[in-house]
């Protein structure tokens, strides 16, 4: 669903509970503000429409306009390439209060809004088709799809739309949708392909990355290394803190748009991590990301991207023996709207 039309269906949603209940944009204004005020979103850290709208779980619409309002405000101020930079001393503002506000919000880092009927279902299609790739190639069937979930064709037809973006689906010569298997090629392709653009984006983040960021996402990584026994959800986590969080920085939209389709195999990490626990006696990846991680502290941003695409080759080999050894033990069971196609 276009950002435009997110916004107003969500806007329409709010305002119909009660003429003074907020819209989407002014509560996400209001707990941005209350972030920077407490000091999560540090003072010359710099803020982008889309980790925003990850953040928050809405789109990146009402991020958009929260963001002018805040520039308002005097707590932010736009950067030219860059997102927005948290202004020193945003800490001390006055609160604006806004329609229906009570007190101050807090937010427990759940979504802002209700999520739009194709987002509802969308987790559980994806989680199912990613589940199934290290197995086989799969058909989906849109028709199927849509009664399987009791929602309308449209509705299936944004979910099956969503899934080609995210680069999980495509479609065959005959027009028809498909998950394709996590083959060694397709795995290979996808890494070499990584490792070509995502040093070129951190390249770009790099000047753009507090040190504070850099620091907590270290800390993240000795903790998750001292406790040795971690679980796929937290694996996951810290892969994105680099790949996604940092990548983004970049303020490199066409770029980043490149990075999505090779990095759509990072949403099948967290099966893969959880099905192959024991593969690796602790869990490689992690002193690699601290090296990326410790160069970039250490201003040495040459060799930060030379860390990251030797991780990424690295990783493309691992990921071969984690869907090799899931293809041995496990197997998996067709849904209604999923057909597992033979092999070549």
């Amino acid at each position: 669903m276009p950002d435009g039309r997110a916004e107003r269906v969500q806007d329409i949603d709010a305002e119909s509970v009660s003429g003074v209940t907020p819209r989407l944009y002014e509560r996400a204004t209001q707990l941005i503000a209350e972030q920077i005020r407490d000091g999560t979103l540090p003072a010359s850290g710099h803020l982008t429409e889309s980790l925003l709208a990850e953040r928050l779980g809405i789109s990146r619409a009402p991020v958009r306009r929260a963001l002018s309002e805040l520039e308002q405000q005097g707590l932010v101020k736009r950067v030219k390439g860059k997102g927005y930079a948290v202004l020193a001393g945003s800490a001390s503002a006055r609160k604006a209060p806004l329609p229906g506000d009570p007190a101050s919000p807090t937010h427990d880092g759940s979504p802002l809004q209700s999520s739009p009927s194709w987002e509802r279902i969308y987790g559980e299609v994806e989680d199912q088709v990613i589940a199934r790739i290290s197995f086989a190639s799969w058909r989906v069937n849109e028709a199927r799809l849509a009664r399987h979930y009791g929602v309308s064709r449209t509705v299936a037809r944004d979910v099956v739309g969503r899934l080609q973006q995210r680069g999980v689906l495509r479609k065959d010569d005959r027009g028809r949708w498909y998950a394709p298997a996590l083959t060694p090629d397709h795995i290979a392709e996808l890494y070499e392909l990584r490792s070509i653009l995502e040093p070129i984006a951190l390249t770009k983040a790099a000047p753009h990355a507090p040190a504070s960021l850099l620091t907590q996402m270290r800390t993240r990584l000795e903790e998750a290394m001292a406790a040795g026994d971690v679980t796929g959800a937290t694996l996951d986590a810290l892969e994105k803190d680099l790949h996604v969080t940092l990548l983004d920085l970049s303020g490199t939209y066409a770029l980043m748009q490149a990075i999505t389709l090779p990095q759509s195999l990072l949403i099948a990490h967290r099966f893969l991590y959880r099905w192959t626990p024991r593969l690796f006696d602790a869990e490689p990846f992690l002193p690699e990301h601290v090296a990326v991680i410790d160069h970039l502290l250490a201003g040495e941003t040459d060799k930060a991207a030379k860390a990251l695409a030797d991780h990424l080759i690295i990783s493309g080999d691992r990921a071969i023996s984690r869907v090799d050894l899931i293809r041995r033990e496990f197997d998996a069971e067709d849904l209604s709207y999923l057909e597992r196609l033979p092999a070549d």
